[in-house]
């Protein structure tokens, strides 16, 4: 199922006061079992599984473990299958490409610039996740607009111009932080406990720490670097979407 601009432009107007629910709900009935939920199980993928759970529980779920990944992250991971019973797919970097950026560069090339920070991302994150999106018509995300200026422009549907054109569901977009930890306490939903010790953003081990009081919640990814709308590949600019479609 593709969908041209006119369509997703009428889908955003009549899902823009929607629930979550509502936009997996439309998701789901339309393209699984083609779309899959990308998780790092950080708090708002914690929320999207268990709604997922609760629409369709065969609903399909994939994480991409980069080989640099906490405990805490992988400890989550089980009590998710666990909880829901759920068949989480894992993707992998490829073996000879993180030999080859680590021979060249060294384990820790990340921190000596943002071209080497970028090339470990590229590597270890956005290749296999364009393996999975080349094989779904959709994928569904739990990006927030106050995470960072550029997903601050997205929608709640989206066609990803960055993966083959397919669809982007991103349910969650609205949310704010609180709203993620209401639902978490109120449903008794697995979460990394990292966010305990100061972490409200997860990422790769070296690459994210805790936060200091009054920090952007998004500060503690690739804290070494001075921009402050950091990516690492999988979210594109929208405002380059945007222009690619005049």
């Amino acid at each position: 199922m593709r969908l041209d601009q006119n369509q997703l432009n009428e889908l955003n107007e009549e899902y823009s006061n929607k629930s979550p629910e509502d936009v997996l709900k439309w998701t789901l009935d339309n393209l699984h079992p083609n779309v899959a939920l990308a998780s790092s199980f950080g708090a708002e993928d914690a929320v999207l599984i268990d709604m997922l759970a609760k629409i369709n529980p065969e609903a399909r779920i994939f994480t991409l473990d980069t080989g640099r990944l906490n405990q805490e992250t992988y400890d989550v991971m089980d009590e998710v299958k666990l909880k829901y019973k759920v068949n989480l797919e894992v993707m992998f970097p490829n073996q000879v490409e993180v030999q080859d950026m680590v021979r060249k560069h060294g384990m820790n090339l990340f921190y000596r610039s943002q071209e080497n920070r970028k090339l470990c991302c590229g590597i270890r994150k956005v290749h296999p996740l364009t393996s999975m999106l080349s094989t779904l018509d959709g994928w569904i995300t739990g990006i927030r607009g106050d995470q960072t200026q550029n997903r601050s422009d997205a929608n709640k549907f989206e066609i990803d111009h960055q993966f083959g054109g397919i669809l982007k569901a991103n349910p969650i977009i609205d949310w704010i932080w609180d709203q993620l930890w209401d639902y978490i306490k109120t449903n008794n939903v697995p979460y990394n406990k990292l966010h305990d010790v100061g972490y409200p953003s997860i990422g790769c081990e070296p690459c994210t720490r805790a936060i200091k009081p009054g920090e952007d919640l998004r500060a503690g990814r690739w804290w070494w670097e001075n921009e402050s709308d950091k990516e690492c590949g999988l979210h594109m600019d929208h405002s380059q979407e945007s222009a690619n479609l005049k």
